[in-house]
């Protein structure tokens, strides 16, 4: 963003009280193929929003983050408090995430801008991007193509379902979460594998194709909800298992409207 598109920043949020930062280059696959874009977009763009908050005097930013910032952390099983190791964080995305949430603290302590970041798990559920695992999946499955997986497939993910994100959205604007970090994670380990698995199960037979791992791809993390469910009274509440099969419902009836990119898959 340049300066006239912060000026308009500033002017569109004249007299606002809260903003939720989530507009992110959020593709690792997009981060790693421009990383001057992920860098604009993601750090420069949220500080951007900071100012804005600034010369505003915003009650509360949100900043969207993700739990893929404890890739960048040395321990087994990191909370909300845990440090980064700068050697550790692997993949750009990682890192334009770790630099947005400096950045909410330093405009905390230096200009007293209030901030909550929101450490997502992996969302899903109906109206997600297309570009993400779980409607690619889906679309190959009903097209009788097959799900190609990078690496073993252990690789894991806690989805954590649209609805119970928003709920969490909701309980941040709370007076207890100002300049606090809270993880917003889904309760149940899903490797890509058993994501495959689990659609074939609902869909019908599906084949896997495995593929070579991806530079810089991230494995998985274990992190957990405690600190949000204490502080916040916030958990997830909807399984992967109804999760999943509400945002296949969804997409089966996307493939209705527009049935040429989803077919349904020959048996």
């Amino acid at each position: 963003m340049d300066i006239m598109q912060l000026e308009q920043i500033v002017e569109a949020t004249k007299g606002i009280e809260a903003i939720y930062h989530l507009a992110a280059v959020s593709d690792v696959n997009i981060a790693f193929k421009n990383p001057l874009e992920c860098v604009d977009a993601n750090i420069r763009g949220t500080a951007n929003v900071l100012e804005a908050a600034r010369i505003n005097k915003f009650s509360r930013v949100i900043f969207a983050s993700t739990v893929w910032v404890y890739q960048a952390s040395p321990e087994a099983m990191p909370t909300e408090a845990t440090s980064f190791a700068l050697d550790h964080g692997v993949h750009l995305y990682t890192y334009s995430k770790i630099a947005g949430e400096m950045l909410c603290h330093s405009y905390q302590q230096l200009y007293g801008v209030p901030f909550t970041v929101l450490r997502y798990g992996i969302p899903y559920g109906p109206f997600m991007r297309q570009a993400l695992l779980i409607p690619i999946f889906v679309k190959k499955a009903l097209s009788g193509e097959p799900l190609l997986i990078n690496g073993d497939g252990s690789q894991f993910r806690k989805f954590v379902y649209v609805e119970d994100l928003a709920h969490g959205n909701v309980a941040a604007l709370d007076p207890q979460a100002a300049n606090q970090t809270y993880n917003l994670e889904g309760k149940e380990k899903v490797s890509v594998l058993e994501l495959a698995n689990a659609i074939g199960q609902i869909l019908g037979g599906v084949k896997v194709q495995f593929e070579p791992a991806r530079p810089g791809d991230l494995r998985g993390v274990e992190v957990d909800f405690q600190k949000a469910l204490t502080e916040l009274g916030w958990q997830p509440i909807v399984s992967f298992e109804e999760g999943l099969r509400r945002t296949i419902a969804w997409l089966l009836t996307l493939s209705q409207k527009h049935p040429t990119p989803l077919r349904p898959a020959s048996r």
